[in-house]
């Protein structure tokens, strides 16, 4: 959680995103200002009015002129209430764009250590809910907060000149108003983050069942997920709660103290009025202007609480774009015409900020065109390891190069153009196969498409309803877990890179399609740098050497059979290793095709 700042120093962090419509802003805030003043204006006419028109002897010609002058001044104000929107609601939504684009820009420039830290409820709520709300309080609140204060300052003017009695009477209810509206801002200051923080975490739970859904159902565990929801929504309804009652109380006390001020404001004008201090045309002006006063006086505490919220929308959006990202570009970056794929970890290590060193020492070369299986325990730092060559995490200590030149000396662009990587955790998009599969081609043709589905074989997408046009929902979770593989599989493939990164892209395949991807990769693979994290004996099978990894560090390198004669613990962890596909959806599907096979 960022630290408290005032309000001012944080609404002041939105004024470069505001200069742009400033103009339209003003002209906004004067339309709103002068609607204010031509309702104040309305009790002058009434003065006038009963004063001179209503006395015995007067012209029925004034009263007419007067209910005409009234009309007039209604429809101004009504028409000046109509620009103002006009004027703000545009250049409101646009600077609501442009801070939810630039926001989505910085999350997509940022580290995979913040998004590991972060729940994506708590992002998706800032980009969200939080902008939106700071559009309509710049559309509306601000402009309002200000207008409601010069409205009182110029309505209690008015009221001193028409009597100054009256008017320290309806002034004495300002000093409580005042006191209390100190004390309000501190409350609903805390209780507002804590709603906003809280509603962004309910958002995380729900995307997270959503997603987990497969798993959430097989394992029974739909009510214990609902159980812990209802404890989450419980906790934002008791914030709520805490939030409505502090602006009750507020409201409360903005509301009856102006009330009472006019009831005895009311015993005494009648006093002066009977007594000749006060003409009654000045009583009902004043009270008339009274009560124009008094609703935005009312109006007063909602206006506050839009903009303490208004605060910590900010605070929230500013937490996040105050994240500086950690891994970029070089000034002068290295940008090679071609990449070789020599891949080399020169005595590299890595370590998570909040824990001890994962990998320490790792020292090792792996050719141009050359398959290299990386294999070791649970928890050895495999995927960790694999993930320091395109840059996801940036080594502690050595250094990872790249046909001789340090990978944080490329150009990111570059160097994640020259290195493609499939993941173990398949992530596909709500879009086409052929989109995902195309999404770091080079070459987003149809030939490199059947190129890369026939790697794969992921030749079903053919037969899918649309084919390979056929979108496929939200995180591929309409296809089984080994198709989902195959397709991603198939997008790193189709990058054509210099350097592969697989971090064991085949564990949810059956071994018949395993064997067939195999020899496919050995085809196209001839040229291409690969290193593989192998959990399947059949998959250290499709590399030239292996690699094992012990206790955070390469002890061993050599082919299959070297290592198999020679270690101990690479015989260990190989006799340990998976010989089937461990996704619960191929195995269903192997399930349900065998049972259709025995009809």
């Amino acid at each position: 959680m960022s630290k408290q700042t005032s309000f001012f120093t944080s609404i002041g962090r939105l004024y470069p995103h505001v200069r742009p419509i400033l103009p339209r802003l003003f002209m906004g805030l004067i339309c709103a200002l002068l609607a204010s003043i031509v309702a104040l204006t309305i009790p002058q006419v009434l003065r006038v009015l009963v004063n001179n028109s209503l006395q015995p002897g007067g012209s029925t010609d004034a009263v007419w002129i007067a209910a005409v002058v009234i009309l007039a001044l209604g429809i101004a104000e009504a028409g000046l209430v109509a620009l103002r929107r006009q004027f703000v609601i545009n250049p409101a939504t646009t600077v609501e764009t442009r801070m939810r684009v630039t926001l989505y820009g910085h999350l997509q420039q940022l580290t995979v250590a913040f998004h590991d830290r972060w729940g994506s409820g708590q992002l998706l709520s800032r980009a969200m809910t939080d902008l939106s709300f700071l559009r309509r309080w710049m559309a509306f609140g601000a402009i309002m907060l200000v207008v409601t204060t010069l409205t009182v300052i110029i309505g209690v003017g008015v009221m001193f000149s028409m009597s100054w009695q009256l008017a320290l009477i309806f002034l004495g209810a300002a000093v409580p108003i005042m006191i209390s509206s100190f004390r309000f801002r501190r409350r609903f200051s805390l209780v507002a983050r804590l709603s906003q923080d809280q509603a962004g975490d309910l958002a995380t739970t729900v995307e997270e069942s959503v997603h987990g859904i497969r798993v959430l159902k097989a394992f029974g565990r739909s009510r214990e997920a609902l159980e812990n929801f209802n404890g989450q929504a419980e906790e934002l309804r008791q914030t709520e709660i805490a939030k409505a009652k502090q602006q009750a109380s507020f409201t409360l006390v903005v509301t009856l103290l102006p009330e009472l001020a006019l009831g005895v404001g009311l015993v005494v004008g009648i006093m002066l009025a009977s007594s000749g201090q006060l003409s009654i045309g000045s009583l009902v002006a004043f009270f008339a202007t009274a009560a124009v006063v008094a609703t935005p006086v009312e109006f007063s505490g909602m206006l506050l609480a839009m903009a303490l919220t208004a605060k910590t929308a900010l605070d929230r959006h500013f937490e996040v774009m105050d994240t500086q990202n950690t891994i970029t570009s070089p000034d002068h970056a290295t940008v090679p015409e071609t990449a070789k794929g020599a891949l080399r970890f020169e005595h590299a290590g890595f370590g998570f900020d909040d824990g001890g060193t994962l990998l320490h020492d790792i020292t090792l070369d792996i050719r141009p065109g050359e398959t290299m299986a990386l294999v070791g325990i649970t928890g050895s730092g495999k995927s960790a390891l694999l993930q320091l060559v395109p840059r996801l995490y940036d080594v502690t200590e050595g250094a990872v190069t790249i046909d001789g030149v340090d990978v944080r000396d490329y150009d990111i662009e570059e160097l994640r153009r020259i290195v493609a990587v499939a993941f173990e955790d398949t992530t596909l998009f709500s879009s086409s196969v052929r989109d995902n599969v195309l999404l770091g081609a080079p070459d987003p043709s149809d030939a490199a498409l059947d190129e890369a589905l026939d790697v794969a074989q992921a030749h079903f997408a053919y037969s899918l309803p649309d084919g390979v046009d056929t979108l496929i929902g939200e995180e591929g979770l309409s296809l089984s877990g080994g198709q989902r593989q195959r397709i991603a599989l198939a997008r790193a493939i189709a990058a054509k890179p210099g350097v592969l990164v697989l971090d064991d892209p085949l564990s949810a395949l059956d071994v018949n399609t395993e064997e067939r991807v195999e020899a496919r990769l050995r085809e196209v693979l001839r040229e291409t740098t690969t290193l593989i994290v192998a959990h399947r004996p059949s998959t250290v099978a499709l590399a030239d050497r292996v690699a094992l990894l012990e206790n955070g560090t390469i002890t061993a390198v050599g082919t299959h059979t070297e290592l198999l004669a020679e270690n101990d613990h690479y015989r260990y962890v190989i006799a340990s290793l998976d010989a089937g596909p461990k996704d619960l959806d191929t195995e269903l599907d192997e399930l349900e095709e065998a049972e259709e096979a025995r009809r």
